[in-house]
């Protein structure tokens, strides 16, 4: 029996983990987390029966705790913390929560010794120089679920980590691949908001149209395995069939190809070794007919240079550009700025912060929140 500890059980990638599960024989939802979204929450407690649930707000918690009096509740960052570590050690933890908010879950997570399947970048791009070197001292595992680092992470099974010349991650490019700096000036949050390819969260795809999630990818895959910046490249591919490639020093490169389906690369990581059977819409290449592939244009999308920037920089940069994105996307969905200040406040924060090296974990927290809390502050009086 896997024991799954599920966090973000109603964003979309939470829900594409239960839609996998569900039904299938081996699986048991321990916890999970649902902030809130308490309508949907209520649903999946009602259906997968937890032994402890995580939500934002007390007073849902509260309110929860009367309609499941047989389940455990908690709530805020507390709460999401023992929603990660709740119970003996073992177990998954799926980390599907959005922004900084999960990586203390995480760190707590892999003291327990739990395999974590990892959907949260920003863990990894805030203190991936503190939680792989975790990884290896408690002997857990760690298993990425983003589509681009999944594929990797296939590929690499076909050669040594010293017979890697580079990998090459692919972006869609978002909304407003097509639109040109100047047209950018006038887009809005709906526009923002219509992937071409994927389904996912607001702040995924915002970050999506200006590339910043590409720049965090870069930086998490630099931690996952272990390379320099300067052989991790980006390509565009507007079909987001194939989702990344490595290339071999003989020349080879492998590919991993599927449809734009998430549900692939967490199943994934779910039944990993194993590959299992699915119903899941197949490839025909034969349908598809082209398959494009272009430079990302640093002048086009400033925050994937600057992401390659703080990346080298190291210290507490990486988590600076983190924050400061987490607030401009804020602000953008919000409608208190306009899309193109999202890379104007970032570029900003990162040229006035000083640097920290080698950053404790405290540090590294207290320095995200304090930049949300000024960047989201100035423009609140704004």
């Amino acid at each position: 029996m896997k024991e799954i500890y599920l966090l973000g059980a109603t964003g979309s990638i939470g829900r594409q983990v239960l839609e996998i599960i569900r039904g299938r024989p081996g699986f048991k939802i321990k916890t999970l987390s649902i902030n809130k979204n308490v309508g949907l929450g209520r649903k999946i407690i009602a259906e997968f029966r937890p032994e402890y649930v995580a939500v934002g707000r007390a007073e849902d918690a509260a309110a929860l705790q009367k309609e499941f009096p047989e389940i455990k509740f908690g709530y805020g960052d507390a709460g999401l913390t023992e929603a990660a570590t709740y119970g003996s050690s073992g177990g998954y933890l799926v980390n599907a929560v959005v922004g900084s908010a999960g990586l203390t879950p995480t760190v707590k997570a892999i003291e327990k010794k739990r395999t974590i399947l990892l959907a949260n970048k920003e863990t990894l791009v805030m203190a991936g120089d503190i939680i792989i070197p975790l990884v290896k001292e408690v002997g857990a595992t760690l298993l990425p679920i983003d589509s681009e680092h999944s594929a990797v992470f296939q590929c690499l099974k076909s050669g040594k980590k010293t017979e890697v010349s580079r990998v090459i991650l692919t972006a869609s490019g978002g909304a407003f691949r097509s639109l040109s700096r100047e047209e950018l000036k006038n887009v809005t949050v709906d526009d923002a908001l219509r992937h071409p390819n994927w389904r996912m969260g607001a702040k995924i795809t915002v970050d999506s149209a200006t590339m910043a999630n590409k720049g965090l990818e870069v930086i998490e895959a630099h931690h996952l395995f272990g390379l320099d910046y300067g052989r991790i490249d980006a390509l565009m591919h507007p079909e987001s069939i194939v989702h990344s490639l490595v290339e071999f020093r003989d020349g080879s490169a492998l590919a991993q190809l599927s449809l734009p389906d998430m549900r692939i690369p967490i199943q994934y990581a779910l039944f990993y070794p194993e590959r299992v059977e699915n119903d899941f819409p197949r490839l025909r290449l034969e349908e598809i007919g082209k398959l494009h592939f272009y430079p990302l244009d640093f002048d086009r999308y400033p925050l994937l240079k600057l992401a390659y920037e703080v990346g080298k920089a190291g210290g507490i940069m990486p988590a600076v550009y983190n924050a400061t994105n987490e607030a401009a996307v804020e602000l953008f969905l919000s409608g208190r700025i306009a899309f193109l200040d999202i890379e104007a406040i970032v570029a900003h924060a990162v040229a006035e912060t000083a640097n920290i090296a080698n950053p404790t974990l405290a540090e590294i927290i207290d320095a995200s929140n304090e930049i949300k809390r000024k960047i989201l502050n100035q423009h609140e009086v704004e």
